[in-house]
């Protein structure tokens, strides 16, 4: 099978490339197309491979293109990891709304916005040519702001995209673990959007085992997301929320504590990249070794400036992403593809389109929820209904995101206007229209979005 990675130059690619080494299954990918409009990430992703493939004979056969047509053409999957505007956009989505004392984060708030408005027109297109290239090829999204992506995409090939991100499934099993259960064993129930969800029940033989652990400070205190949010929150909630909900709980901290921060997680991981393309090759150190280095410090330093941390410096306890056993987004993406493929019946939490599954929202809406894969597709499986507080959320936010995507396709400054003033994290319509006129003047990719609908 051909396995085409869009963004191949991104340093998520060598997480997938292990995987594929590691998979034996039949059929399997022999074929990884890595794209990119860079030749330098693409020659150093080049590098790392090739050194990760020095001890599998049976490697996949590896091709870099900057052609996107040939990359996609006859792809059996289609990985898409794109960052449209460089880290120098992703230092504009946070600086344009922090200047304004409104959350500059990339994917949550105004700045996710501005990410989804530059990228929805690349990936909009990348379906049309996924139609027309690979017409029965799957796209596996990994480009944020996910859910936005998902359903833009949708648009054009159905169910045949579906988005993928590791923090609820990984949000589960470690509850699941710190109460000594074996996480296979374990029956999620979650339901939210990308980046916006909650772990409502883990279910053992049919009882709820997550009030057990509410009511044991000292284990829940072990969790992240207790460093995070803190015991007693979760304990109100009853619930455990996704990391990303700390924008909306914590706003005015976050907030703070960011403009606080010498740089923004953005500044310090567009540092951390020139750092290591510039460096690559240049002392002893293999190229593998240099990432796993640099992955890692990325990792620690994870929310770090929300958290009155500083990036580059440890904020909590993670387990090292670059650790062969920490699949992440690469464990559930090849589980995704061994599903389809090798109709090996899965179950793991996806975007995916709602259909029947939570009634507060459209049928065509993305929303993250617990699903089975098979070679037939994606089943979302029955779930109790959202509380008032969690389906309100959902709903304003999935209401943003559809006129961001409207705004994106059309080129229509209106509902883009729609998108910013309605969200949450912003506080009046005034903000929004600062908003909105910052990140055009700021964002190239941005202002090409409205010039070419040619909408007021």
């Amino acid at each position: 099978m051909k396995l085409a990675i869009l963004g191949g130059g991104g340093f998520r690619t060598p997480f997938v490339w292990q995987a594929l080494l590691r998979d034996q299954g039949v059929p399997r990918v022999d074929h990884v197309t890595l794209y990119d409009t860079s030749t330098v990430r693409l020659e150093g992703m080049r590098t790392i491979l090739t050194e990760l493939a020095a001890a599998f004979p049976d490697a996949p056969k590896l091709e870099i293109v900057t052609d996107l047509d040939a990359a996609i053409d006859g792809s059996d999957f289609i990985f898409a990891a794109v960052r449209v505007g460089g880290l120098e956009g992703r230092c504009h989505d946070e600086r344009v709304a922090l200047d304004l004392d409104v959350l500059g984060q990339e994917t949550t708030g105004p700045g996710g916005l501005a990410y989804a408005l530059r990228t929805v027109p690349f990936m909009v297109d990348v379906a049309e040519r996924v139609r027309r290239l690979a017409p029965t090829g799957w796209v596996l999204n990994f480009t944020n702001p996910a859910g936005i992506i998902t359903e833009a995409m949708q648009s054009i090939l159905g169910e045949r995209v579906l988005g993928i991100c590791d923090t609820p499934s990984g949000l589960a099993q470690r509850a699941s673990e710190l109460l000594g259960y074996n996480p296979t064993t374990v029956q999620f129930d979650y339901i939210g959007l990308n980046h916006l969800g909650w772990v409502r029940r883990l279910l053992v033989d049919g009882t709820d085992v997550l009030p057990d652990l509410l009511a044991d400070p000292e284990r829940v205190a072990q969790l992240e997301e207790a460093q995070l949010f803190g015991v007693d929150w979760l304990q109100t909630l009853g619930s455990l929320p996704n990391e990303y909900l700390y924008y909306y709980y914590c706003n005015r901290d976050a907030v703070r504590r960011i403009k606080e921060s010498a740089m923004t997680r953005g500044e310090f991981v567009a540092r951390s990249q020139h750092k290591f393309f510039a460096e690559l090759g240049s002392d002893g150190a293999t190229a593998v070794e240099r990432w796993r280095h640099t992955v890692d410090d990325r990792n620690a330093s994870y929310m770090a400036e929300a958290l009155g941390g500083v990036q580059g410096a440890p904020t909590y306890a993670r387990l090292p992403e670059t650790d062969p056993a920490q699949q992440g987004y690469a464990g559930v993406a090849l589980t995704v593809m061994a599903a389809i493929a090798r109709d090996q019946r899965s179950s793991m939490i996806l975007n995916v389109r709602n259909g029947e599954t939570i009634a507060a929202l459209p049928p065509d809406a993305v929303v993250e929820v617990p699903v089975t894969v098979d070679a037939t597709g994606v089943h979302p499986l029955p779930t109790a209904p959202p509380d008032l507080h969690q389906a309100g959320l959902m709903q304003q936010v999935k209401a943003v995101e559809r006129h961001v995507i409207a705004a994106a396709v059309h080129g229509d400054r209106t509902e883009a206007l729609r998108a910013f003033a309605l969200h949450p994290l912003v506080p009046s319509v005034s903000v929004a229209r600062e908003l909105l006129t910052g990140y055009i003047s700021r964002i190239p990719e941005v202002a090409a979005v409205f010039e070419r609908g040619g909408r007021a």
